[in-house]
């Protein structure tokens, strides 16, 4: 057992498939946006994901216990900042979601980051010992209810109902991983059941439900309810086996396809880069979801372990949730795809919790 950690236990194979990622997202952030007002984004882009490199290695050198010591503190700081996007934050297009930093055009979107913070707290509240028949319970339910509840509700105030739902795989692979049982399982289910009536009565504003039904049949309102998702399908479709080449897209240069570069990136690359591109893509996914897991079984705790599965719950909820969303499987979200979308929250979060998981990862043979 080492006294130090040492960059040679750095996951550098992992690191290798995510820049891989970044890299093609890159390119197909310049390729979608180079007829549109956004062209040279992908310049920010490439920035982003400097910044984040160096964000994930300075993390990696700290020691991920003392980041879990400090939840209580932190858990209070996300839940202010939330607070403080209601209050000072940029609306845009009807909600308020991002902080303006006036550097540069710059946004803080807040509700990114509270990501790792609610996967640090699930981490350090099932991790701490208790014998077997504790584990569980009810009152873990309630608790794990609680914590992730709170942040959810706020950011479904701004109103941004995908990010809120991001939260609700890490309460759900917390409780998995600290022993939930099987009939408590069927009871949450059936009371979510019970609560989706109210809650989509009461608790969605028009167009949200708009965009929860639109996929099922958008070619009932295809100019106006339907339009993302038909015009989706068709750059998907109009792929074929090899795609139609870098910048040659008919839907995504046309300017049909919405927001080729941030929610429906996966489409223009589908476009352009056909079927074997989009599947080379979500093969690279694969890859690096495995070494995640790979990397949470050779944990030096338990802590570590429910770190690490978290991160790999949301990465894996933002794939498919992203996917489904641009072949009509899923509703449309507002959920980017990592590391290829468009956008700063969403490419540091991801290399901050790269981060952690190469400081677990390189902790493998402290003592």
């Amino acid at each position: 057992m080492r006294r130090f950690v040492s960059f040679r236990d750095f996951d550098w194979v992992l690191l290798a498939f995510v820049l891989v990622i970044c890299a093609l997202g890159v390119m197909e952030i310049y390729s979608a946006t180079i007829n549109t007002k956004f062209v040279g984004v992908h310049i920010k882009q490439i920035y982003w994901i400097v910044a984040g490199v160096g964000l994930m290695l300075l993390i990696s050198l700290l020691n991920y216990q003392s980041l879990l010591e400090q939840v209580p503190w932190m858990y209070v700081v996300s839940v202010v900042s939330l607070l403080s996007v209601l209050v000072f934050g940029q609306k845009y297009l009807g909600a308020r979601r991002w902080i303006n930093l006036r550097v540069g055009g710059a946004h803080f979107q807040p509700s990114e980051w509270v990501k790792l913070i609610l996967i640090l707290a699930m981490a350090k509240y099932f991790s701490e010992p208790r014998p077997y028949e504790q584990e569980g319970q009810p009152l873990d339910i309630l608790k794990a209810g609680m914590l992730v509840g709170a942040p959810m509700l706020l950011v479904l105030a701004q109103p941004d109902l995908g990010t809120a739902l991001t939260y609700v795989p890490i309460a759900i692979m917390g409780l998995f991983m600290g022993g939930l049982k099987l009939k408590h399982a069927v009871a949450l289910l059936l009371l979510g059941s019970a609560l989706a009536v109210p809650a989509w009565k009461w608790g969605l504003k028009p167009y949200q439900k708009d965009r929860l039904t639109s996929f099922m049949a958008p070619e009932a309102d295809p100019q106006k309810k339907g339009y993302q998702v038909i015009q989706s399908l068709i750059a998907v479709g109009s792929g074929g086996i090899t795609g139609k080449g870098i910048a040659k897209g008919t839907q995504t240069q046309g300017n049909f396809l919405p927001v080729p570069h941030t929610d429906f990136i996966f489409a223009a690359w589908a476009e352009e880069h056909g079927l074997v591109g989009a599947l080379g893509l979500l093969l690279l996914y694969f890859m690096v979801l495995m070494r995640l897991i790979h990397n949470a079984q050779t944990a030096p705790d338990r802590a570590g372990a429910f770190v690490i599965m978290g991160v790999v719950a949301v990465l894996t909820f933002h794939i498919l949730i992203n996917v489904g969303m641009v072949v009509g499987f899923m509703p449309v979200t507002g959920i980017p795809l990592p590391l290829m979308s468009y956008g700063g929250s969403s490419v540091l979060f991801t290399f901050l919790a790269l981060g952690i998981v190469m400081n677990i990862r390189m902790r493998r043979f402290v003592n």
